[in-house]
């Protein structure tokens, strides 16, 4: 696999890998070949299936899709290529998984696509897992820091309550750690501090709400702000707009 940067990857039988944002690639066996499109290769309205020249080599292939405000939060966590090897512990589950929905899409069982669907999205932690497990997973910033038992929890809590009025000394004391023992891991593992994750992460959340056309008056209460006003400067300090303009902003600059 090349993504015509001078970046190669090279691929075997038996091993899966992830494209975070879909980047621009090559997949050849013959460097001397010239690249086809192979989109165009697909007959969209007759089959998902695809042949070119003989069927030595077979690639089962799909894409997840993602609300808008919630993409960013795991793509910019992941590297754009993740390649599990055939050979990783992991792998095996990764290819039992395929196999099955491979076999859902192209029978006629009832309940085949609400089957596969969530096929796929077990085969996205899946792939997630395996990942982690090797060394490449270190670069994964809060996802990674899921796995740590500590800095996992404290996210847990800040996801679970946002609204919660969190300190570094109650998050800290959560987890059984010092402020500062805490604060280091946790800026090691995720690349924010503490309070700055959490800042995020509310802002996150009053976007989604304020994108479904949630009041900007209750998108504050939500997100754990007593004032409207200091939820504005927030929102407007992180994303660069005020909370009613975002979304107008955003859909003019597509």
């Amino acid at each position: 696999m090349d993504f015509g940067d001078g970046s190669r990857h090279p691929l075997a039988a038996g091993d899966s890998f992830l494209l975070a944002n879909a980047p621009s690639y090559v997949l050849a066996n013959d460097e001397r070949a010239f690249p086809e499109d192979g989109i165009a290769m697909f007959n969209w309205e007759q089959s998902d299936v695809a042949h070119h020249e003989g069927d030595d080599t077979i690639l089962v292939a799909g894409s997840f899709s993602f609300e808008t405000s919630d993409a960013e939060l795991l793509l910019d966590s992941l590297p754009r290529f993740l390649l599990i090897p055939g050979q990783h512990p992991c792998a095996s589950v990764i290819r039992s998984t395929l196999q099955i929905i491979s076999t859902e899409i192209r029978g006629t069982q009832i309940g085949a696509t609400i089957v596969t669907n969530r096929l796929v999205d077990v085969l996205l932690v899946q792939v997630l897992r395996a990942a982690l497990d090797q060394d490449q997973g270190k670069d994964f910033g809060w996802i990674s820091a899921l796995t740590d038992s500590r800095i996992g929890k404290a996210i847990g809590l800040m996801h679970g309550n946002a609204t919660h009025p969190w300190t570094l000394e109650m998050l800290s004391s959560a987890v059984a750690m010092s402020r500062s023992a805490f604060s280091k891991r946790f800026k090691s593992l995720v690349g924010l501090t503490p309070l700055d994750y959490l800042l995020r992460w509310r802002m996150r959340i009053a976007r989604d709400l304020l994108r479904r056309g949630s009041m900007v008056a209750a998108v504050a209460s939500q997100v754990g702000y007593s004032s409207e006003s200091a939820f504005r400067h927030a929102f407007k300090r992180l994303y660069g707009h005020a909370p009613k303009r975002y979304w107008k902003e955003v859909e003019t600059h597509k």
